[in-house]
């Protein structure tokens, strides 16, 4: 299980790909004039210090974002996330990490509306100050999980469902495929993107083949891991599982997932994967 305060995980390599991931979905919905609307179902605290003792203390910002920060060659695909992170450090370097939410808040558009749930009453107030006076947002302290049902659907009919629990309880898994399937039955015309640590390959087999039982077309799966299969340590990587892409993002994450993965795993140990898990 990983530890609930996101804080010890902010700006590692989970972060980086799970960030980049949703920062070209959120371009994507953007390239219609129609609004659209973004529910976040675990926002945490929207704006992390990398210099706070928690981040200090695993510095798994270190292995993440901090490699690639000082590089020059970023692909064009990388250029608005790596804009959101300079936006919260306007002095330069890179001191502060931006959570989804401030992620999302960047790159949304005045028409579009953004809906943050958190269950941690410290952390809900941290992202409640983090984004103090945003038009078009709502932000509640509540079980994310629980949220799917009253703000889906939308009014906008466009849009996406962020799913990014925390997986410090057991049977996690669980619900996020209930929160899928009735994310899904609600909004059948948005996205659903869900994060997930990669497990042990038993558990992330069972896994598979319980999103591949839900049989909603379109379901893609992202895979990016540092270390090999075999590694217990820490987590190895995390995965994504997208619904309803966008045209050609199939062919897209790829090579910006490729990119990361040279980047941040050094020694060339775990690799990546973009594959339909159920086809259109």
């Amino acid at each position: 299980m990983l530890s609930y305060r996101h804080q010890f995980h902010a700006g590692g390599v989970a972060d980086v790909f799970k960030h980049v991931m949703l920062s070209r979905l959120l371009l994507a919905l953007a390239k219609k004039d129609k609004p659209f609307f973004m529910l976040d179902t675990h926002a945490g605290n929207g704006i992390y210090d990398l210099a706070h003792p928690w981040s200090e203390k695993t510095a798994e910002w270190r292995d993440g974002i901090g490699r690639i920060w000082g590089r020059d060659d970023w692909p064009e695909g990388l250029g608005a996330y790596r804009a959101a992170i300079q936006a919260i450090n306007p002095e330069g370097g890179l001191r502060r990490y931006p959570g989804s939410p401030r992620i999302a808040h960047f790159l949304m558009r005045p028409q579009d509306r953004l809906a943050l749930c958190e269950l941690n009453k410290d952390d809900c107030k941290a992202l409640e100050r983090s984004l103090a006076g945003a038009q078009q947002t709502i932000i509640r302290n509540t079980d994310g999980f629980a949220a799917v049902r009253p703000f889906l659907p939308p009014k906008e009919r466009r849009g996406l469902t962020f799913i990014d629990a925390a997986f410090d309880q057991a049977q996690e898994f669980d619900r996020v495929l209930g929160a899928v399937k009735e994310a899904h039955r609600r909004f059948a015309t948005g996205m659903i993107v869900v994060w997930h640590p990669l497990m042990d390959p038993d558990a992330m087999r069972e896994f598979t083949t319980n999103v591949q039982g839900l049989d909603i077309k379109k379901t893609l799966r992202l895979e990016l891991s540092t270390r090999p299969e075999t590694w217990t340590e820490t987590t190895r990587g995390s995965g994504m599982i997208v619904i309803s892409p966008p045209y050609q993002f199939d062919e897209e994450a790829p090579l910006l997932l490729d990119w990361i993965w040279r980047a941040l795993s050094p020694e060339g140990t775990g690799g990546v994967r973009c594959d339909w898990l159920v086809p259109e």
